[in-house]
């Protein structure tokens, strides 16, 4: 057997990856904005060679499809060059964005675990509850958001909470199926061995389901903050609100600035490899105090 190697192993494949999404993204550049280079030539009664053809597809101003090199330097522009405090900067957009994310990531994890603790305990919440758990999953979340938006604004409830409710109604969900899991993980022989020590229900739960759960959970809840964060932008664009990633994108939209909206894209998949990285390293913590190696 070859000895593992760290950038054969882990490092080439992702640049392998990445390198191909590269090569695709550079040849769409090229076929989706070449129709308005052959336009403005044929207005200007112009022949276009292919090599002026490429040059121009990557240098235009409002691209159907932005050149990497545009969206880097977008990216680099709203975050290095502007003040964090400036509206313009998308470090401010995300910080905006990330609050009301974490907000609905909270409440979630709470309500997550709190369903799934009643679901293994109770056999009437575990026939009637966990099926409208999983059909609430079915309704599009664009569907629901303007309305919860307007019902709570019409009550008085506005800023960050009717964000972060959405974002709960995201998250909550792979929680409360993962930790349904991971709360019935132990095997039947492990549950006899707790009722041969006389253990009590709360006994059982934190020294044997609890422990055996916290796998399920944290994988749980690295799809719950990432769906969080989908939710909290979904949320801003009802609203109109003017900060965060949502009014960022659905700014973009109204001018047609493509490359403001691919930085923006770009910024949420960062903040939600962030996120996801951040739950990873508690997990392994969480793993290591339990005496597990990760």
């Amino acid at each position: 057997m070859t000895a593992p190697s760290l950038f054969r192993d882990r490092v080439l494949p992702v640049l392998t990856v990445v390198f191909a999404i590269l090569v695709v993204w550079h040849v769409f550049v090229v076929y989706l904005n070449a129709p308005f280079v052959r336009d403005q030539a044929a207005r200007a009664n112009e022949t276009v060679s292919f090599g002026q053809l490429v040059e121009r597809t990557f240098a235009q101003e409002r691209p159907v499809l932005p050149a990497p090199h545009q969206v880097i330097a977008e990216l680099w522009d709203t975050t290095v060059n502007k003040a964090i405090t400036s509206k313009r900067s998308l470090v401010y957009h995300a910080g905006v964005t990330l609050s009301a994310t974490l907000l609905g990531f909270a409440i979630g994890t709470a309500l997550g675990i709190l369903l799934a603790i009643g679901i293994v305990h109770n056999r009437a919440m575990d026939r009637s509850l966990m099926p409208w758990v999983i059909a609430s999953q079915t309704i599009p979340i664009l569907a629901i958001a303007p309305m919860i938006i307007v019902v709570l604004n019409s009550v008085g409830i506005s800023g960050i909470l009717p964000k972060a409710l959405i974002s709960t109604y995201l998250s909550f969900f792979p929680i409360v199926v993962g930790m349904v899991k991971g709360l019935r993980s132990p095997d039947t022989i492990l549950l006899d061995l707790m009722h041969t020590y006389n253990a009590s229900p709360g006994q059982t739960f934190w020294k044997l389901r609890w422990p055996a759960s916290m796998p399920y959970l944290f994988t749980s809840l690295k799809v719950a903050i990432a769906i969080s964060l989908l939710g909290a932008i979904v949320a801003e664009l009802p609203t109109g609100a003017v900060a965060g990633l949502g009014a960022r994108l659905l700014s973009g939209s109204y001018y047609g600035q493509t490359i403001q909206i691919w930085a923006a894209l770009f910024m949420a998949a960062a903040l939600a490899a962030v996120l996801v990285t951040l739950v990873g390293i508690a997990h392994v913590k969480v793993l290591q105090r339990m005496g597990v190696k990760p």
